[in-house]
């Protein structure tokens, strides 16, 4: 998996890094290295996944009861 960002033509370089930043979040790049920097037991895995889905479950209820 490479991400390439080619810079353009009269392009500043802040600006390129600024979309190859953007990128790698929407890729999800960050997240998964800063997760994978720590060993994590597997039982520590699943109780933050059911920790967050039940948040996102919580906030889905929320948002219907509109």
């Amino acid at each position: 998996m490479s991400i390439e960002v080619k810079i353009r033509k009269g392009e500043p370089v802040e600006r390129a890094l600024r979309r190859l930043k953007k990128r790698l979040d929407r890729e999800g790049v960050i997240r998964d290295v800063r997760a994978k920097r720590y060993f994590e037991k597997p039982c520590e895995v699943k109780r933050r996944k059911n920790k967050a889905a039940k948040f996102n479950n919580y906030l889905r209820l929320k948002r219907e009861s509109y």
